[in-house]
């Protein structure tokens, strides 16, 4: 094994042995790149020590929970760009209308060695322990969408990121290094395998049988290649203001690497990487957010069995927000009213419009407004059901550890009690002064005063 790919990546989630087969499998299901993809470097590995070809497998299934179109098309444009970068390398890639777990078993049968990455959501846990106890060859997750695994960064779920921070940090000298890309030995392109034609993104959508009313994801397109660019940009143009404008919705000063990340698009740790060479002073906030908070969601969904519930929130916070749940609400709207940007607020309105249209709201404003849904709905837990449904509806980043852990935040997750109040407690609070000290607030809103395409500022 590469001392590329540390031992504590490299997981075996069954007890069987490499056995007699044709090929080496990759399941490609949460990392969806051909780059800097610990796993995918694991099962050249293999098969070049094996002398075996490798075939790269992704189950394209309609019952992801909370995916619509707008998720889907988004993730086929990054595959068809993993297909050819594939077949570049001479690797097969093969993509099939079933459940993965399923799928993976069919094509595992004839497998010597079965490798997957790693998922951390609830559903794909389940696929990879069904998968474990179906295969009868070894089977082995490479985990690389963290730049470090989650239990070498801590063997607990953390309180905040204050306790979180110094644990990471230490262990960052050993994850933080370069991935070396092998060249398979054996071509496999010409194996024959039944796979979809990713050539026609439209034409594998409409087989789909997924929720149609969400729509595109205005200038969001899928693919490692977009998401190299976008990196690309933020590296020269905006790296440097990033401490200075990252909280600033009218400033354009994020990387907008979200949704690649959470597909799996590019790696974290070719991002970390990439931003370390710059030398920029704005290299430190960036990397707090990128490996400090973003790892820390994956701390929380890893060790926390509700994280997708009110249940999984502090103590502290359930209790303070349950003392509070019959507090009177100047204001209160239905989840369709909150969906139609329909409240009194135009900055909320505006973000719930700018998470309609483009895919992603800006980060600062995703506090702000779930903050708001608290206020504004009968009780805590419905607050916490209905910033969820949002946010995984509309967010491309939703749906996924930072999404949950997001939502989570605004509820008191990460944070710490303040001064106590009516209906949040001692849960912080943020109000529209706030936005108006930290940005032109007002031309926000006006830039996305409507949830339709066209902006009227």
């Amino acid at each position: 094994m590469s001392s590329m790919i540390q031992q504590e990546r490299v997981k075996p989630l069954n007890p069987h042995a490499v056995s007699r087969g044709d090929y080496v499998l990759y399941w490609m299901q949460a990392s969806q790149r051909a780059e800097c993809n610990h796993a995918l470097e694991f099962a050249v590995q293999k098969a070049n020590e094996m002398a075996k070809p490798l075939v790269v497998y992704f189950g394209l299934t309609d019952g992801y929970p909370e995916a619509n179109d707008r998720h889907y098309r988004f993730m086929l444009q990054g595959l068809r760009e993993v297909g050819e970068a594939l077949r570049q390398r001479g690797i097969k890639f093969v993509i099939r209308h079933e459940s993965p777990e399923q799928g993976v078993v069919d094509l595992g049968s004839d497998a010597c060695l079965v490798v997957a990455d790693r998922g951390y959501m609830k559903v794909q846990r389940a696929w990879r322990r069904l998968a474990a106890e179906r295969l009868r060859c070894a089977f082995i997750q490479v985990e690389t969408d963290a730049v470090v695994p989650v239990e070498a960064a801590s063997p607990k779920e953390e309180f905040t990121a204050a306790t979180f921070r110094p644990k990471i940090r230490r262990k960052l000298p050993l994850f933080l290094v370069p991935l070396e890309e092998g060249q398979p030995r054996i071509d496999s392109t010409r194996l024959n395998f039944d796979s979809l034609d990713l050539n026609d993104v439209e034409g594998v959508m409409d087989r789909l049988a997924i929720e149609r009313g969400v729509g595109g994801a205005g200038d969001f397109h899928g693919g490692t290649s977009e998401a190299g660019k976008r990196l690309d940009a933020f590296l020269s143009q905006k790296l440097d203001r990033y401490p200075e404008e990252r909280n600033d919705p009218t400033a354009d000063g994020l990387s907008n690497l979200s949704p690649y990340l959470h597909f799996g698009q590019i790696s974290p740790l070719f991002i970390a990487l990439k931003v370390l060479q710059t030398g920029s002073p704005g290299a430190d906030a960036y990397l707090e957010e990128l490996i400090v908070r973003r790892e820390l969601s994956l701390n929380y969904v890893c060790y926390n069995p509700s994280y997708d519930s009110f249940e999984g929130l502090p103590d502290w916070t359930k209790k303070t927000l349950g003392a509070h749940d019959r507090d009177a609400r100047r204001y209160k709207y239905t989840q369709e009213e909150l969906e139609e940007a329909r409240t009194h607020d135009r900055y909320w309105n505006a973000a719930q419009n700018e998470m309609r249209r483009t895919g992603k709201m800006h980060g600062y404003m995703r506090m702000y407004w779930g903050k708001k849904i608290i206020e504004w709905t009968a009780s805590p837990r419905e607050a916490f059901r209905t910033a969820l449904y949002l946010n995984n509806r509309y967010e491309l980043d939703g749906r996924d550890p930072n999404g949950f852990t997001g939502v989570a935040w605004c509820f008191g997750k990460h944070d710490r009690p303040w001064r106590e109040r009516a209906i949040l407690g001692k849960v912080r609070y943020m109000n529209d002064r706030g936005l108006l000290r930290k940005f032109d607030a007002d031309k926000y809103a006006r830039q996305w005063a409507t949830g339709e395409d066209g902006d009227v500022s």
